[in-house]
């Protein structure tokens, strides 16, 4: 017997197909004899076995799945030994990163309960999250600079639906999640693979602008926000479909609806406030206040998750420093449907946004013939982690800065200009 709890009969079959062929051949754009490493929650298997079967049609050499389970999870908070949450499984992660280092593709299912960890200590919280960060580095250097071609795409865990819809019944919250993720995936519409198509080449002509433009920072200005971004030397713009360094042209987000590049780790200066509550490893961190000097964040606050926020910054050095920059226009259609998702993958592509940490070396002129160093002095982060959370709204205004010093409108009241 096939067993489904019956929230997920609520989900159309139908587009979780289409989601399925979206995320082998727009997101991946997987290659013949190509491995595939997927990893999902449990309750993910509906997708994750048509993504196994839409690999395999795609030629996929071998395709291996890792799941995750949240009353697993949960039970190492109330169970386990104190000093397991200084540990993570670095074998694991180190397999993957020689898996990708041989051309693996990697795909990760997003799902998780936002709010899974909240009543747990957070403390241990922060623990664990900095010994998972430390082992999974090799493995996310791999993914950050676009050694590889990777993915994400969501499933409506009725967990995360009961947190996003929590006046409806379990059914009827995943049936609404599940048609908010389609919507936003562009699953919804009769030829997904053209419509993503369209979409990726008008991404590609708001970063050929931008990168036409050369600005050397961004200024930020709003509610609680006038923040001066320095973009890093020699930084380039990208949007939509990226080409990894194994050739292969993918989608890493979908949904996506942002431009990015690379800050200056060094030359971010003023203050800015989030305007999207930030769901980071079970925790909500709202409100969050943040003032930087000389690239790096000297002071932060937060009305909620303000402990768990801050053991994050201090997890390295580069922790308080930026890794991306994004801009997105307050009428994307992820804003406009008026849903937080609590969700970064979605939530970030509603909102222009900055992210802690790691930047990406695709983001630079040539990035994929760059040392590390050379990153580095051209103003490239280095740090454990890469954590986006959203600065803009229909009331902040952005201009970009020549190295002159005149200024070009880039946006106002969210929009493009």
């Amino acid at each position: 017997m096939n067993f489904m709890p019956q929230s997920q009969t609520s989900v159309d079959p139908i587009k979780l197909e289409k989601l399925a062929e979206v995320a082998v051949r727009v997101g991946l754009q997987l290659q013949t004899g190509q491995d595939l490493v997927i990893t999902a929650p449990v309750v993910a298997l509906p997708l994750v076995r048509l993504i196994t079967k839409h690999a395999y049609m795609a030629g996929a050499g071998l395709v291996t799945a890792f799941y995750s389970d949240e009353e697993s999870t949960l039970a190492r908070y109330r169970y386990g030994n104190d000093q397991s949450f200084d540990r993570a499984s670095d074998w694991l992660y180190d397999g993957m990163a020689k898996a990708y280092a041989r051309g693996t593709a990697r795909l990760a299912v997003s799902g998780d309960n936002p709010m899974l960890l909240s009543e747990q200590d957070p403390a241990k919280v922060g623990r664990a999250n900095r010994a998972n960060s430390a082992a999974y580095k090799p493995a996310l250097e791999k993914i950050s600079n676009f050694d590889i071609n990777w993915n994400i795409v969501s499933y409506p865990n009725p967990s995360w639906a009961a947190l996003v819809f929590p006046d409806d019944p379990e059914a009827i919250a995943v049936a609404k999640l599940a048609k908010a993720i389609f919507a936003a995936s562009r699953v919804d519409v009769e030829d997904p693979i053209a419509a993503w198509a369209e979409h990726n080449a008008n991404l590609a002509k708001r970063s050929s602008w931008l990168n036409g433009e050369r600005f050397a920072s961004l200024h930020f200005t709003g509610p609680g926000t006038d923040l001066r971004v320095g973009l890093a030397d020699g930084h380039e713009w990208h949007g939509g479909s990226s080409t990894a360094k194994n050739g292969v042209t993918c989608n890493p987000n979908i949904p996506t609806e942002e431009v990015f590049t690379t800050p200056h780790a060094l030359r971010v200066e003023g203050h800015v406030s989030s305007t999207k509550p930030l769901s980071h490893q079970g925790t909500l961190i709202d409100d969050i206040r943040v003032h930087f000097e000389g690239g790096r964040i000297v002071e932060a606050k937060a009305s909620r998750g303000e402990e768990v926020l801050n053991k994050v910054l201090d997890t390295d050095e580069g922790a308080r420093r930026l890794g991306e920059v994004a801009l997105v226009p307050h009428s994307s259609p992820i804003s406009a449907s008026g849903i937080l998702f609590y969700n970064t993958l979605f939530d970030e592509n509603a909102s222009c946004h900055i992210a802690l940490g790691q930047c990406y070396s695709k983001c630079f002129v040539d990035g994929a013939s760059l040392t590390q160093e050379q990153i580095k002095a051209q103003g490239g982060n280095s740090s454990l982690i890469h954590i986006d959370w959203m600065i803009g709204s229909g009331q902040v205004d952005i201009d970009g800065v020549r190295p002159d010093g005149s200024r070009v409108p880039v946006m106002r009241q969210g929009e493009w200009a």
